[in-house]
């Protein structure tokens, strides 16, 4: 690279002005990627507690249901569950940290639910085996937002480190030997001149 550029002033200062703008671009990667790793590892933990409670409320509504199946019978069990609507509650909207798209899922959490059976069919387990079931749903909510996020978090993570890499290991040392190479260029012509400057100089005075 080095020998395909023109040794002048003009290319050296040019030189010079992309190396620290490489330099600086550099350092604001590496500054991106240190805060997109910890909000990266900061999503993880949390992911990782929303599942044992999701884990510890499924452990509750199963023996609920599984009681509520005794009392109730599991066809009775059924028939209610099936008439039981779909719930659309939530919505996604989107916000930026560092540049990077991460979706929150926007809900109401309600606390108590209307219930769609009626009680001379059911029992308290199926209220609480629905109760638990129901905070489940949210907890699923705040699980998917973040493992998505830290999943979308790990796609820039990746995409940040290949250009920090280039930079660095590529770009820069390819800068700095092209400055090497047009600095030492120019330092030779100017010795050069220098010589052949004081050549002539020697022979105008011995002619005189």
């Amino acid at each position: 690279m080095p020998g395909k550029v023109t040794p002048t002033k003009a290319n050296l200062l040019k030189s010079k002005g992309t190396l620290a703008f490489s330099q600086k671009g550099f350092e604001l990667l590496d500054k991106k990627r240190t805060v997109l790793i910890q909000e990266m590892m900061t999503l993880i933990e949390a992911a990782k507690k929303i599942e044992i409670e999701i884990e510890k409320k499924f452990s509750q509504a199963y023996e609920a249901v599984k009681q509520t199946s005794i009392t109730m019978g599991l066809t009775n069990l059924e028939e209610i569950t099936l008439g039981i609507n779909k719930e659309d509650d939530y919505q996604i909207r989107f916000k930026s940290v560092m540049g990077v798209e991460i979706p929150e899922v926007i809900y109401d959490k309600r606390e108590k639910i209307k219930p769609q059976y009626g009680f001379y069919r059911s029992n308290p387990s199926l209220d609480i085996a629905v109760l638990i079931l129901n905070e489940v749903k949210y907890l699923s909510y705040e699980l998917a937002r973040v493992e998505t996020a830290a999943y979308k978090l790990a796609m820039e993570i990746r995409k940040t480190q290949k250009r920090a890499n280039a930079l660095e290991k590529i770009h820069i040392p390819r800068l700095n030997d092209q400055i090497k190479f047009i600095t030492e260029t120019i330092e030779e012509k100017e010795r050069e001149d220098f010589f052949r400057l004081k050549i002539i100089k020697k022979k105008q005075n011995a002619d005189i």
